[in-house]
């Protein structure tokens, strides 16, 4: 009498697939959150300069207000980060517009902090108290 041979996977090759896959995710998960965290500062980047181009649009009118929309990055959906104009100083050339991270989001805390872009067209960054900011260029990268 023999016995039926039924296949299966042995010890041995159930646990070189599972360090392969630990592997996997090792490097994976946290050069996509990196990527996630990029992609987030882009939106909050494009959305000063749509923001900007608002106000001097709208300098005439003296309103120093964004319209629903404007007044978020993303632009539509859940908002990561909420968007304000400043008023004028010596400094901003008469206006400045920030991008504040959600105090509930996912980008709060961010290294990059609060995104500043004035009328003069100078970028900043300024982080939370317990953040070290990367280099501005770090933080405005776009490519």
């Amino acid at each position: 009498m023999t016995r039926p041979r039924t296949s299966a996977f042995t010890l041995l090759e159930l646990m070189i697939a599972l360090a392969i896959a630990a592997a996997l995710v090792v490097f994976a998960v946290p050069s996509y959150r990196s990527h996630v965290a990029r992609t987030h500062r882009i939106d909050a980047a494009s959305a000063l300069y749509r923001a900007a181009q608002f106000v001097e649009g709208a300098a005439g009118n003296g309103t120093a207000t964004l319209p629903p929309g404007l007044d978020q990055a993303p632009q539509f959906g859940t908002p990561l980060y909420r968007l304000q104009v400043l008023p004028a100083d010596d400094a901003n050339g008469g206006y400045s517009v920030e991008a504040t991270p959600i105090e509930f989001g996912p980008m709060r805390d961010d290294a990059c902090g609060t995104f500043t872009l004035d009328a003069t067209g100078v970028r900043g960054n300024r982080s939370s108290a317990n953040a070290t900011a990367p280099p501005g260029s770090e933080c405005w990268n776009t490519s």
